[in-house]
């Protein structure tokens, strides 16, 4: 091996490792659930991580014939909510592993991936 030349054996290894972990992480987010609400916790939406919606708890107090569309822009602010949360826990559960492949795929040198790259950590 030339000096400078990284150790594709090592190399094959971190990647198979990461994607162990990353499918770790998927997995996880499949499951765990975030709530968002709106209106001060008027209108609830819980979900997964991974972005199916699990429940929907609306306070009988902004159930309105007379004014629907509040409780339409609620439940929507809720689900916003929501999905904020789960992005954020996203990001806590995936970023490291997703900024690993990225570090590893750059000191291969390819294009387009890793430092300086589009998607890479610059």
């Amino acid at each position: 091996m030339t000096m400078g030349q990284p150790d594709m054996n090592m190399i094959l290894q971190q990647a198979q490792r990461m994607q162990q972990q990353l499918a770790a992480a998927q997995d996880e987010l499949a499951e765990a659930e975030v709530t968002g609400q709106a209106g001060g916790g008027l209108v609830k939406v819980t979900r997964t991580a991974a972005g199916e919606i699990r429940s929907v708890s609306i306070d009988p107090k902004v159930v309105d014939p007379q004014d629907v569309e509040t409780l339409q822009d609620l439940i929507v602010g809720a689900i916003q909510d929501a999905d904020r949360a789960a992005k954020e826990l996203q990001e806590e559960k995936l970023g490291g592993v997703a900024g690993g492949l990225g570090q590893l795929a750059g000191g291969l040198g390819l294009p387009g991936i890793g430092p300086g790259g589009p998607g890479g950590n610059a």
